[in-house]
């Protein structure tokens, strides 16, 4: 193997099985995880554990899909960009027809525009099948540029990509309208799971939720954002899956809930930037490809079927790793306790390899 083709061995563990149900999937899962934080993987499978004590396991219900691509066009004025802008609303099924003469799953779902000053600068929205769809949703975005630039008289080229999107960026739009697949999680858990497996209490984790997500979210002046470490997981659902793992920065994007019911523990983690894929570039490795086929995202269904099972399972895991972490929270000591211990048995396994 040459240097260029070099593979970073992350360290990787299955964890679990996980039960999930809802709108997309009804599974009991193990679920990969790639990270050299090694006390990720028994934190996880603490909230694991406990989602096979719930009565429904974890709801996850998929919401919403799309992957985004903004241009940037110019024109004379402000008054140009604008009528330009509305013209293009109007055909809109004109730019679908574009769309589909270019590409065998891309399809243009909607357009949003913004102006500024002379600029206009346009969001389009796409499904795009099994794959997450970064080159898909550019190569849409490309033919409908050009074809807009030789039918709509006043604008001229600005760029490919204009920031709207938007990709690999923590913003406020992509909260709001979402960029890949905004899956809802939710886990009822009873008093006795809440008090045996996870050594806390429903009013304590409501209150720290609030104290912590919430409120220490927004003294910090978090964007669309209030949760404890949606990106650990990620990261290490995205590198063992095959996912560009730079998407992190908006898929960690999310909002923690908890409710006190009765003792019994109702939370929630809601993701509306997950962008994963089934297909695609990263892949074709032999590993990714292992993960995806044992996590049951290689079978043959409808187009965008096998990628939706990947977002929930990919969400339901984000689920467990923030109860765990946030149940841990609640008792002095307990976080940093569970670090050394389990970081100090890695480096001894490393040392007697």
């Amino acid at each position: 193997m040459t240097e260029a083709h070099a593979i970073a061995g992350v360290p990787m563990k299955w964890v679990g099985p996980v039960r999930i149900s809802g709108n997309v999937a009804e599974t009991e899962t193990h679920v990969p995880l790639a990270t050299y934080e090694t006390p990720l993987w028994p934190s996880v499978g603490r909230g694991a554990k406990v989602s096979m004590l719930a009565e429904k396991g974890i709801v996850a219900t998929l919401v919403d899909e799309r992957m985004t691509r903004s241009v940037l066009v110019e024109a004379k004025d402000a008054q140009t960009a604008y009528t330009a802008a509305l013209t293009i609303e109007a055909r809109i099924e004109e730019l679908r027809e574009v769309v589909r003469a270019g590409s065998r799953f891309a399809q243009l779902l909607n357009i949003r525009h913004e102006i500024n000053a002379n600029l206009l600068f346009i969001r389009f929205e796409f499904s795009t099948g099994d794959a997450s769809g970064h080159n898909m949703a550019t190569l849409a975005s490309e033919a409908l540029l050009t074809h807009l630039l030789q039918t709509i008289p006043g604008i001229t080229y600005g760029s490919i990509s204009g920031n709207y999107c938007t990709d690999k960026k923590a913003t406020a739009i992509n909260g709001i309208l979402g960029r890949g697949k905004n899956v809802i999680t939710e886990i009822l858990i009873p008093r006795e799971v809440v008090t045996g497996v996870l050594r806390t209490t429903a009013a304590k984790v409501v209150e720290l939720n609030i104290r912590k997500n919430l409120l220490g979210t927004l003294l910090a002046g978090g964007i669309r954002s209030a949760n404890a470490h949606y990106a650990n997981m990620l990261l290490g659902f995205y590198l063992a899956t095959g996912q560009d793992a730079a998407n992190i920065v908006e898929g960690s994007q999310g909002i923690t809930m908890a409710e006190d019911r009765d003792g019994d523990l109702y939370f929630s983690c809601t993701l509306p930037n997950l962008i994963v894929g089934t297909v695609g570039n990263g892949k074709g490795l032999g590993f990714v490809e292992t993960n995806l086929t044992r996590l049951g995202c290689k079978d043959d269904r409808e187009p965008g079927a096998n990628a939706r099972r990947l977002a929930v399972i990919g969400a339901a895991t984000v689920l467990c790793g923030e109860l765990s972490l946030l149940a841990a929270q609640t008792n002095p000591g307990e976080l940093m306790r569970s670090h050394i211990q389990l970081e100090r048995e890695t480096q001894t396994v490393k040392v007697g390899v």
